[in-house]
């Protein structure tokens, strides 16, 4: 299960960027009609499961003097390993995934870093995940982190900026390792290069031709495709086949 941010123009389908700029955003800046996802966090007890809705999702785009290109049309990345099982599954160096406290206690430095905290948070747990900011505008997939090659993007690619996810949830333990998110890029172009602007400034709002960057949309999200997929996470591994 996942739950998403962004345009609700995301069907089972892989969309386009204008796909998405034909949709609804669920977030505060009109011009960024991009959809988010990460895995959704349930209370599991015995055989109930509960949501954990985030008490916040923010994305960041980092590292703006270092970003050549704005994202280019049709954009899209995977973060992380839905597969990990432990923190050697994760290139922590390379994705930045790492779960801790808010307010304390901090056991990072006991812990592997991609785990859930060993301890009960006072306050929120939060996780930071990392995308790819290195890409070939020949082929969108062939994508990768400058990090992962001494801090400069291959020969061939061009650099973009550096998107973060930072998600806030009111929880305590469990195990983490398998945290990841994906992204595919909804950017009117003309926000998406004012981005490229903030090269200097520690913050930049980003405004656009639809609306500056706190002005939601008049528009309410809403599920465009119904008939397929569904919240309830045992119904979920039924039609996977998982149950």
């Amino acid at each position: 299960m996942h739950s998403f941010y962004g345009s609700d123009a995301a069907t089972k389908d892989l969309p386009t960027t204008e796909q998405l700029q034909q949709g609804c955003p669920s977030g505060e800046n009109p011009n960024d009609l991009s959809v988010y996802w990460a895995p959704t966090l349930y209370y599991v007890n015995e055989n109930n499961y509960t949501e954990i809705l985030p008490a916040t999702f923010k994305t960041y785009y980092e590292n703006i003097d270092k970003a050549e290109i704005p994202f280019p049309p049709n954009f899209y990345a995977i973060a992380g390993n839905a597969s990990a099982k432990s923190q050697a599954d994760i290139d922590e160096s390379i994705t930045a995934i790492t779960w801790w406290c808010d307010a304390g206690p901090e056991d990072r430095n006991t812990r592997p870093r991609a785990a859930f905290p060993r301890v009960t948070c006072s306050a929120h747990m939060q996780a930071i995940l990392r995308f790819p900011d290195c890409v070939d505008l020949d082929h969108l997939t062939n994508h990768t982190y400058a990090a992962a090659h001494g801090g400069a993007c291959p020969s061939g690619m061009k650099r973009m900026p550096s998107l973060r996810f930072s998600i806030r949830y009111d929880t305590q333990i469990g195990d983490g390792y398998c945290f990841h998110g994906d992204f595919i890029n909804g950017w009117f172009d003309d926000a998406a290069k004012t981005m490229l602007q903030a090269k200097g400034q520690s913050f930049m709002k980003i405004d656009g031709a639809h609306g500056n960057g706190k002005q939601y949309s008049a528009c309410k999200a809403q599920d465009r495709d119904p008939n397929n997929g569904t919240s309830d996470y045992i119904e979920s591994l039924a039609m996977m086949g998982m149950s």
